[in-house]
């Protein structure tokens, strides 16, 4: 068994493989590919139906594109240098995939929450589309680059602080770790004690003139407490003639066919196979009641999804499930493919092996036509921010605490002692992350524009 010493020998050879400062450098390659064509590559499991709404909520903003945009993304850090330190990627971890979700014991944890692309590779990569994606939402609020750059550098300093602090930590005691709704209190005062900000960012003001802590400033834990299965039942059904149905809200929410609803409740008894015995006995206690075909997020557009509707001791209890297509990951192209031969397998293990507290309903199933789905818990108390809401010192709380989150995830499948070795005590990655974030910002920009000037012109049909 190598000893820490060796593990931090490792990181630090790393340095060699790509070096800290490397990773703010990123120019186009001379022949790269063109994004159209990448997202074009993607849209073979779509429904053909749904394709101009996919395109249209890509279109909505820089942010949008960004958000649909994983595999160009991909496409184009495969051009990057690597350093060879490898963890379970999150492979999508853009600051709205981060949120508030109840544990089993019905504490409130913040961590990453969507693992369609999960794939085992390089750590930065995960850093990057953070630290973009914060860019990229800086800017669709209208804050200066100056804004831009600082929450960036903020993500990536957290997730190198971070990293180094479970370095020291025993592998338990990294395992069992999460962040709870005192740790975000906690996370955001260390944030409001931490270095002076830029000069750019100083300029613009705090944005919180209070001044007071507040572990909503980041995300709303209170809101997502109140985001329970019973307030969805509100929400999503009615009772037409006395009977629980989940309510048509086309297109998002759309009834099924009688030979469909057939079909999901065959291979609703597939998935409860890989269930754990335990979660099998507590799903028997619920009966199915209902199935409506779904829409959601943005790059899930047109990806087969569906709301299942079950009910346990009387139409007060309700449990809601959500059954979606897992293709390959957007990553694997210039990622090694997954080991796992099931999309649907490889989706559940990356999330059970990323997450602080996993869905318990989690699950995989191989549906009609050999097609690969998951299964999970629809809504149990779960929250994410609105960038349109975010502040620029609520985008940096939130960028401080979504790159604690990250270090937390990737140190329960990496070598944090490498990470944290690589990384160092300086703050030169923090930096060249926040390079590569703006840069590449400007990418999202113009690679948005063009695929709105195509939309424009009618090659491709979008929804208004």
């Amino acid at each position: 068994m190598t000893t820490p010493a060796d593990r931090a020998l490792v990181g630090r050879a790393a340095r060699h493989h790509a070096s800290r400062s490397s990773h703010g450098l990123w120019i186009p390659p001379a022949h790269r590919t063109d994004p159209l064509a990448v997202l074009a590559s993607r849209n073979s499991r779509r429904l053909p139906e749904l394709l101009p709404l996919h395109y249209a909520r890509m279109a909505a903003s820089p942010f949008a594109f960004l958000r649909g945009a994983t595999a160009v993304m991909a496409a184009d850090l495969a051009h990057s240098p690597r350093t060879g330190l490898t963890v379970q990627l999150c492979g999508d971890a853009h600051l709205l995939n981060f949120g508030f979700a109840a544990s089993p014991e019905r504490a409130l944890l913040f961590d990453l929450n969507n693992f369609d692309e999960t794939l085992p590779g390089p750590f930065e990569w995960d850093v990057k589309r953070l630290a973009v994606s914060i860019a990229v939402a800086a800017r669709d609020n209208g804050q200066p680059d100056g804004r831009a750059r600082e929450a960036a550098r903020a993500a990536a300093e957290a997730y190198r602080t971070w990293m180094r602090r479970l370095a020291d930590l025993g592998e338990l005691d990294v395992w069992y770790r999460h962040l709870d709704t005192t740790d975000l209190l906690a996370l955001v005062r260390a944030g409001q004690r931490g270095p002076a900000r830029t000069d750019a960012g100083a300029a613009e003001g705090s944005g919180d003139p209070a001044g007071s802590p507040d572990p909503s400033a980041a995300a709303d834990p209170s809101a997502a407490r109140h985001r329970t299965s019973l307030r969805a039942l509100e929400k999503l059904t009615d009772t037409p003639g006395g009977r629980r149905r989940i309510t048509p809200d086309p297109p998002v929410l759309e009834p099924v066919g009688r030979i469909d609803a057939a079909a999901l409740r065959r291979i609703f008894i597939g998935y409860r196979s890989t269930l754990p015995e335990d979660r099998r006995v507590l799903l028997d206690r619920f009966r199915f009641v209902d199935v409506a075909r779904q829409v959601v997020g943005v790059g899930g557009v047109g990806i087969r999804c569906h709301l299942v509707l079950l009910e346990g001791r009387d139409s007060a209890d309700p449990l809601f499930l959500q059954i979606k297509e897992a293709g390959p990951s957007a990553l694997e192209p210039p990622l090694p493919r997954s080991a796992y031969e099931h999309q649907g397998h490889r989706v559940v293990a990356g999330q059970r092996l990323i997450q602080a507290a996993a869905d318990p309903f989690l699950g995989w199933v191989t549906g009609p036509e050999g097609r690969h789905f998951y299964w999970r818990q629809l809504r149990d108390v779960k929250g994410a921010s609105d960038v349109g809401d975010l502040t620029p010192a609520l985008l940096l709380d939130h960028a401080r605490l979504c790159g604690t989150a990250l270090a937390r995830a990737h140190a329960r499948s990496g070598d944090r002692i490498a990470i944290a070795s690589y990384l160092g005590a300086a703050d030169t990655f923090d930096r060249a992350v926040a390079d590569f974030a703006l840069r590449y910002a400007d990418r999202t920009a113009q690679d948005h524009a063009r695929l709105r000037a195509v939309l424009a012109s009618g090659r491709i049909p979008a929804a208004s």
